[in-house]
C-alpha cells in the first residue's frame, strides 16, 4: 500500500509531488535539491557545501521513513556541469560504505530546478 513521507526536516515540494513513497519495503525519493528546509533558500556557496545540503535533505527524508543511507540499493545523480563530479562524488561517499555502496547513474542535464547544480533521488528498501 502506497504511504506518503513528508517531514518537515526537508525542503517542501516545490511542485505537485510527494517528498518520497514508501510502498510496502520500497522507499522512492524525489530528487532533493540543496533547500535550506528551515530558510526555504537555496544553499549553494559553493558545489561541496551544496552537495552536503542535498545529502542532508535526502538524510531526512529517509528517516522519516525510518530508514539510513545503508537502506539505499540506488541513487539517480543529475549534475549540471560534469566538471563537478569530483566534488560531489567525495561529499557523496562520505555517506557510504564503498563495500555496500547502492547502484547509482550520474548524468549531466542542462538544467535543474531553480538552476542548482545537483540533485540526488534514491530508491530504498528494508
Amino acid at each position: 500500500m502506497k504511504k506518503i513521507i513528508n517531514t518537515s526536516n526537508a525542503p517542501a515540494p516545490i511542485g505537485p509531488y510527494s517528498q518520497a513513497i514508501l510502498n510496502g519495503d520500497m522507499l522512492y525519493t524525489s530528487g532533493q535539491i540543496a533547500i535550506d528546509p528551515a530558510t526555504g533558500e537555496l544553499v549553494m556557496e559553493n558545489i561541496t557545501i551544496e552537495t552536503e545540503q542535498v545529502m542532508k535533505n535526502l538524510k531526512a527524508v529517509l528517516e522519516a521513513a525510518g530508514m539510513d543511507f545503508s537502506h539505499i540499493i540506488k541513487t539517480s545523480i543529475f549534475i549540471s556541469d560534469m566538471k563537478n563530479f569530483g566534488k560531489i562524488n567525495e561529499v557523496y561517499a562520505r555517506y557510504f560504505d564503498e563495500a555496500t555502496a547502492p547502484a547509482r547513474e550520474t548524468v549531466e542535464v542542462a538544467n535543474l530546478p531553480k538552476y542548482v547544480n545537483v540533485e540526488i533521488s534514491a530508491i530504498a528498501s528494508f
